[in-house]
């Protein structure tokens, strides 16, 4: 494993465990197979695990774990404040000493403001006092380093960064999104002023994986190179020495296993323009077949009307990606077949998932979009009618 340092000179693992995916058994997070995971990261070298408070389950679960295991001073633990709850100096506190409780530790080493998108946001946490707050938990030591992570523009990126002295910051990076939300921009105006950057969404939840057009694996499978698409997205992340750490949301040993071995092997300055050239392609080509650029990181739900938004844009994308028929399967499968309906038509257009959306997405639109590329007549007579029989039955 290589490392790179922080502000105060603690190496962290160039690979980070992103603890959003955690694998689930029953509808809760699977503590024995995820146990596995994490202890074969951690003896691969990783240090770094990133959580937060609405990641349901996570600091629980890694606080379990790393206790019986007795890892909490062999680790780097970030979690967030979810600064969207927050309108109360008192409520800092609350949500503080409750992630204490749920990660069983007295200290956090790396504190995050969770989900800024713009400096109003900041400028809210500091009407309330985080300031002082912040000031109060480090001198006590319950807080090591204090940084955000942001989903913004570039603009807005910038504002934050320059009006505090922050330990570390996270941000949305990967070779589709290099200039979008905080950009390479970003990440280099961090890294002048010292400031370590966490890259989240390093394979875009997934897609830079699992959804790639055929188009795109064949770019990648002739370029002379024997590495997978993960592997080509977190090369071209390592190859910058201004990225510190990058998290990956890994939920198989064999997803460890990967990551980890490139993160030993992938030295910064090794890319070459060839490879460069290679993921040009790749991403001219992905973006010739997606019709909505949504990562599935669920910042834009719950929906107060049950609408399933990252499941619906998922099979709608699916449906260029791969195919028509494939995408619609999909929708009724996983959206159309629920118990709750989670219909793109339930949405009455409050538009809150789209003040919440990291990619700035026109949500409203694109469902409207998604709905009727998804459901043509014969598809919603035949999930109609399925329902009916399937729930029916159900309660006999």
């Amino acid at each position: 494993m290589q490392y790179r340092n922080d502000r105060h000179g603690d190496r962290l693992s160039l690979l980070g465990y992103g603890c959003m995916r955690f694998s689930k058994k029953g509808g809760k997070i699977d503590i024995a197979k995820t146990e596995k995971e994490l202890l074969r990261a951690y003896r691969a070298g990783v240090n770094y695990y990133d959580t937060a408070y609405i990641y349901g389950g996570s600091e629980a679960a890694i606080g379990e774990i790393f206790e019986r295991n007795n890892m909490r001073d062999k680790v780097k633990i970030a979690t967030k404040l979810p600064q969207y709850l927050i309108s109360s100096r008192q409520q800092l506190d609350k949500y503080f000493n409750e992630e204490l409780s749920r990660l069983r530790t007295d200290y956090i080493d790396y504190y995050l403001m969770h989900h800024l998108t713009d400096i109003a946001m900041w400028e809210k946490l500091k009407n309330v006092g985080v300031i002082q707050w912040i000031e109060e938990k480090k001198k006590r030591g319950q807080i090591r380093n204090i940084g955000f992570s942001y989903h913004g523009n570039t603009d807005n990126f910038l504002k934050i960064l320059n009006d505090y002295d922050w330990d570390i910051c996270q941000i949305q990076y990967n070779y589709f999104d290099e200039h979008s939300q905080a950009g390479a921009e970003g990440l280099k105006a961090a890294a002048a002023k010292g400031i370590p950057v966490v890259i989240m969404e390093p394979l875009r939840g997934g897609k830079l994986v699992d959804m790639l057009p055929e188009r795109a694996k064949r770019i990648m499978e002739k370029s002379g190179r024997d590495w997978s698409p993960a592997e080509w997205s977190f090369r071209w992340l390592f190859d910058q020495p201004e990225v510190t750490v990058v998290l990956s949301g890994m939920n198989s040993a064999a997803m460890v296993k990967e990551n980890c071995r490139t993160a030993s092997l992938a030295k910064a300055g090794s890319f070459t323009k060839r490879d460069r050239a290679v993921l040009a392609a790749v991403t001219k080509a992905i973006k010739a077949k997606e019709k909505v650029g949504c990562t599935g990181c669920r910042y834009c739900m719950p929906c107060p009307k049950g609408v399933d938004i990252p499941g619906t844009f998922r099979c709608y994308n699916a449906m260029f990606i791969e195919s028509k028929s494939e995408g619609r399967f999909q929708y009724a499968q996983t959206v159309g077949l629920t118990k709750e309906p989670a219909f793109a038509t339930q949405c009455i257009g409050c538009g809150k998932c789209e003040r919440h959306c990291p990619q700035q997405l026109p949500i409203r639109e694109k469902l409207k979009e998604a709905d009727k590329a998804l459901r043509p007549l014969p598809y919603k007579i035949g999930i109609g009618l399925a329902r009916k029989y399937m729930f029916r039955k159900a309660k006999k």
